[in-house]
């Protein structure tokens, strides 16, 4: 795939070739290539069925997960998000040590990658909220502890910013079932200006059933407006990360 370079930019087909725009731009590509019925049917297109079996079988655990971690992303997430956790599900699945190729499924690969992910990559959870945290992972909840702090000192504050608060996630995902489960528990509205107090945040475990979980931390920055909280809408500094993944 070429990319279109001159100061008139097209549009559709010309001859055997196809012009098109998407989020890198304007592109050009060459029509044709091997018919779906060849590659579904040929024996040297094994390989080739193989991966868009197991292509199909990641886009479903994608979008569970993604779907069950919606309500914490939507003023979080940058537009790639999607790619960058099919790309790591990808990695997961193809550590699975009991299905042949063709067949392997996210369930059975090393859940411990998801670990890390970042929810923004125009805003590094570490970067953005920089105090000491200290993490608990029990049998029966996920915690999170940041001792007292000022924001000024220990968050990466946008412009415009009056306040923000810290949350914690908790999600489970059956991939077989396709059962889902989500809590999450926030702080308060917490003004940029002063110095906060404990922050304690505890998610527990009990009705996160599904064998995958995930447990993320984020901010996210809001502006005081006559009262009214809004919260900043370019979304650009919000971050959020998975903290824990664990496979029961």
């Amino acid at each position: 795939m070429a990319k279109q370079t001159s100061i008139i930019t097209l549009s559709g087909n010309i001859g055997k070739l196809n012009f098109f725009k998407n989020r890198d731009g304007y592109q050009a590509r060459e029509k044709g290539g091997v018919s779906k019925s060849r590659i579904m049917t040929d024996p040297r297109y094994a390989r080739t069925r193989e991966n868009i079996a197991e292509f199909t079988i990641n886009a479903a655990a994608v979008k569970l997960l993604k779907d069950t971690i919606r309500p914490a992303l939507i003023k979080i997430s940058d537009p790639r998000l999607h790619q960058r956790l099919v790309r790591r599900m990808l990695e997961i699945l193809r550590t699975d040590p009991v299905n042949n190729r063709g067949e392997r499924q996210v369930a059975e690969g090393d859940w411990l990658l998801m670990q890390g992910l970042e929810m923004n990559v125009r805003a590094n959870m570490a970067t953005v909220l920089k105090p000491e945290i200290t993490y608990s992972n029990t049998a029966s909840d996920w915690q999170a502890s940041i001792p007292a702090f000022q924001p000024a000192d220990f968050v990466s504050i946008p412009e415009g910013a009056t306040h923000f608060r810290i949350f914690a996630v908790g999600a489970s995902v059956d991939f077989s079932t396709l059962e889902r489960n989500f809590l999450m528990e926030a702080s308060a509205e917490l003004p940029i200006g002063d110095v906060t107090s404990v922050i304690n945040l505890t998610v527990p475990k009990a009705t996160l059933v599904n064998p995958h979980k995930v447990f993320l931390l984020g901010i996210e920055f809001l502006q005081l407006v006559n009262g009214q909280q809004y919260a900043l809408s370019n979304g650009t500094h919000n971050a959020a990360s998975i903290i824990t993944a664990e496979k029961a």
